[in-house]
């Protein structure tokens, strides 16, 4: 979409992507060596990234499940604030956006998927709580990785588009386990430091603008 475009009709997707951009080249860890800020200006930056995709799905389509979609991305952004002060509260937020997430998606299963699509569901559910708890060595992070899982799953089973909704379901669980790994067996890598918000954001944004493409179609039908 041309810029202008963008800035007309989708403001609030132009503010989410400069809210992460600047987030990711502001905070301490940047490699661009601008200077860092820190504090609670970081903070708020760094909710009003996906903070600003609730906003986008409220704004375009007034269904009830673009309001589901909403809550979900308004949970993310609380824990994405929350955790850079208290890691447990923004992991309880995540796990509560998994499940308002996971309700959407159960909402919206596909009625014929493929075997294939099945078995990668299933691995989804399978694998992610497994792969959370092996690299933390923690029972907590595995049940978080649980709703990780489920969730990821019920987005691939999906309605939505499965190249936007699945794949950014896909990137979340492969940002929160960057992000699980930088604290083991990556503590002393730059992997993480320079994928977690990338991947994460990513699949967000996948996942609200994919979501909301079918729920306006649905609309308009």
């Amino acid at each position: 979409m041309p810029r202008r475009a963008l800035v007309e009709n989708r403001p609030w997707l132009l503010a989410a992507i400069t809210a992460a951009l600047a987030f990711y080249f502001l905070r301490e860890n940047s490699l661009a060596g601008l200077q860092p800020i820190g504090g609670t200006w970081l903070i708020l930056l760094k909710g009003a990234a996906v903070g600003s995709l609730a906003l986008y799905a409220l704004r375009r389509c007034r269904a009830h499940d673009a309001w589901i979609l909403a809550a979900a991305l308004a949970l993310s952004a609380l824990g994405d604030m929350a955790i850079e002060l208290w890691f447990e509260a923004g992991g309880a937020l995540f796990f509560a956006s998994h499940l308002a997430a996971l309700s959407l998606y159960l909402r919206n299963l596909r009625p014929h998927p493929t075997s294939s699509q099945k078995a990668l569901g299933v691995a989804l559910l399978i694998a992610t709580p497994l792969a959370c708890w092996q690299i933390s060595g923690s029972g907590q992070v595995g049940l978080y990785g649980l709703a990780l899982g489920g969730m990821a799953a019920a987005a691939w089973m999906s309605r939505f588009p499965r190249y936007r909704v699945g794949t950014g379901a896909v990137l979340f669980v492969f940002s929160d386990l960057l992000l699980f790994a930088g604290s083991g067996p990556l503590q002393a890598g730059v992997v993480p430091d320079l994928l977690v918000w990338p991947l994460y954001f990513s699949g967000q944004f996948l996942i609200a603008t994919g979501v909301i493409q079918t729920l306006r179609r649905d609309h308009q039908a």
